[in-house]
């Protein structure tokens, strides 16, 4: 193979217009058949923008039901609307299947929150009542509401118990200047039985249940993505509908049908051809099922 092994693959035209839009960390402009818990979340965190301090809120659904989604898009709309009103608003969120101690997630926290030019806490390394300290220090600082967003927190839970609920949910019974508030994403429905009583007590909190998606709503979410990520003409008859009744299958999992649907795009740009067919959902369903 002479040349550069990348020269070939340049100059040749993408199919897709932008990749980005199917994978599973973009966050879209809208979100089809999630009216329901957008309302909820927005009916509760709407207290931010009054300075007052939003309920804690767990999320229950299972994978790819747009629990993660949602929340960062309503965050996002969160913060836009406080800066428009001059209102002090802050979104951290935490990922405890990557940050998954005690330590890590108020140091995580802190962090997000500290002042240009703090030194950071440790990765490792400091008392844990020294790292709450400093959190709680850099929130005062900050002032506002604080929305506090842990993703798979049943993982964290279930790894370390629940020692890092009971000071953030403590919280507000310390800070002086500012206050906050505690959104747990789960996908367990008995996440609160690996809880200790005194931590339920104070985390108090709202449940809102995602329902799994099914095929027609897959379709719709699929077709909105497609629109934006893929050019015009390359999807064949069936794609949509076959990504996501595959995806149905697995609990109605958007991720998966986002998957399917962008390993079938590449499966056809490898195979030179300017059409992606049923054949390529195949491949690309046989390809993740190898792949797990």
């Amino acid at each position: 193979m002479s040349g550069n092994i990348f020269e070939h693959l340049l100059g040749s035209d993408s199919l897709f217009k932008n990749r980005e839009v199917l994978h599973h960390g973009f966050t879209p402009k809208k979100l089809p058949h999630r009216e329901r818990e957008i309302i909820s979340l927005v009916n509760n965190l709407v207290e931010a923008l009054n300075g007052q301090i939003p309920s804690n809120m767990l999320l229950y659904g299972q994978p790819g039901a747009g629990k993660t989604a949602v929340t960062r898009f309503v965050c996002q709309q969160l913060l836009n609307r406080g800066a428009e009103l001059g209102v002090q608003v802050n979104a951290i969120e935490v990922n405890c299947c990557v940050v998954d101690t005690k330590y890590r997630v108020l140091a995580n926290i802190g962090n997000e929150l500290a002042p240009r030019g703090q030194t950071h806490i440790p990765f490792t390394g400091w008392p844990s009542d020294k790292v709450l300290e400093r959190l709680r220090e850099n929130m005062d600082k900050q002032g506002g509401v604080h929305v506090i967003v842990l993703d798979e927190i049943d993982h964290l839970v279930r790894k370390n118990g629940d020692g890092v609920l009971y000071p953030l949910t403590s919280l507000n019974c310390e800070l002086r200047n500012s206050r906050c508030c505690i959104i747990g994403i789960t996908n367990d429905l008995k996440f609160t039985d690996l809880l200790d009583a005194r931590v339920t007590s104070r985390l108090g909190s709202e449940d809102l249940v995602f329902k799994p998606y099914v095929t027609a709503q897959i379709e719709d979410i699929l077709a909105e993505r497609a629109l934006a990520g893929v050019r015009e003409g390359v999807l064949g008859e069936g794609v949509i509908k076959l990504c996501a009744a595959l995806a149905a299958q697995e609990h109605g999992d958007a991720r998966r049908a986002l998957d399917l649907l962008r390993i079938a795009v590449q499966k056809a740009e490898q195979d030179g051809t300017q059409k992606t067919e049923v054949s390529h959902v195949r491949l690309a369903q046989n390809q993740l099922e190898f792949d797990q």
